[in-house]
């Protein structure tokens, strides 16, 4: 992927088709700069993708969905983060490796994807050699997910919703469902089925995640009944760590967490689908202490 694209950009399904290079700013807000937020060792993944020695996470700032239940909406939505150059990047992303992490995971990286694919060669060439994951959040452009063919060993994507009018609603977009699906279906042709090493950690493949949001159990059902008819084989991951947050909180229907109720109607569903490569988290009651701090 040529870098002139942000010069006329369109990563994304939003196509702004704005100047990134000259400052001009889209959807996502982001310039033509790479924005990062934190870069750490996350133990709090999946189990194949954390496993003993914990994923190396570099969270990027800016996304070009405005959920309103955003867990990081600090990052994402308010912009917070500090820039640094494609070559700084590449050392991050060298300098997590040296902490013997089990991979490289671009949190939100669907804004700086040329960079990223630019740093990934830069370190590959200083020696990188773990996993990278591209864990992100599915509105993507298919043209955006074949460039990363060849520099994405794992795909970590959402499936938040089936109903495109709750997408409008909670995350301000149109037609999520096709994008998101057509998306995840070009990242199984790239990986296939999913690899692991002797310790069960994945080194390629894919985990389809979809958080449950409280009043919506239907769509969640609809959701996962997709996933297990187009995607057998794919391992799936049920999240139960939703809680209200940032302007979710002025929302009545979901503001609040899921309760016993929903979420033992959840884990019926997923045993009844026949769902058994996977993750179904246990419903907590402290999820918010497992957002890093910025």
């Amino acid at each position: 992927m040529e870098k002139n694209i942000l010069k006329n950009c369109a990563l994304c399904p939003h196509n702004c088709n704005i100047d990134r290079t000259k400052g001009k700013i889209g959807r996502c807000k982001a310039k033509d700069t790479v924005k990062i937020a934190l870069y750490s060792v996350h133990d709090f993944e999946e189990p194949a993708i954390s496993g003993e020695n914990g994923s190396g996470t570099v969270f990027f700032s800016n996304c070009n969905l405005n959920c309103v239940y955003c867990q990081n909406y600090e990052i994402s939505q308010l912009g917070k983060g500090k820039e640094i150059s494609v070559g700084r990047l590449a050392e991050i992303f060298l300098e997590q490796q040296d902490r013997n992490v089990e991979n490289i995971n671009l949190v939100t990286p669907t804004s700086y994807v040329p960079q990223i694919i630019e740093a990934v060669k830069i370190a590959k060439s200083g020696g990188l050699n773990i996993p990278i994951v591209y864990n992100t959040n599915s509105y993507e452009n298919v043209e955006t997910i074949k460039a990363l063919n060849g520099i994405v060993d794992i795909y970590l994507p959402d499936l938040k919703y089936a109903d495109d009018s709750l997408a409008k609603k909670y995350s301000k977009i149109d037609n999520y469902f096709a994008i998101a699906t057509q998306t995840i279906k070009e990242m199984y042709k790239q990986v296939g089925k999913t690899i692991f090493n002797e310790k069960g950690v994945m080194q390629k493949g894919m985990i389809v995640r979809h958080l449950v949001l409280p009043n919506n159990i239907e769509d969640s059902k609809k959701v996962l009944t997709w996933v297990h008819e187009n995607l057998p084989d794919v391992y799936v991951s049920v999240m139960a760590q939703y809680f209200p947050t940032y302007k979710a909180k002025e929302i009545t229907e979901i503001n609040r967490k899921l309760n016993k109720e929903e979420w033992k109607e959840i884990e019926d569903y997923v045993e009844a689908l026949g769902i058994e490569n996977g993750y179904i988290q246990e419903l907590g009651e402290h999820e918010e202490e497992y957002v890093p701090k910025w």
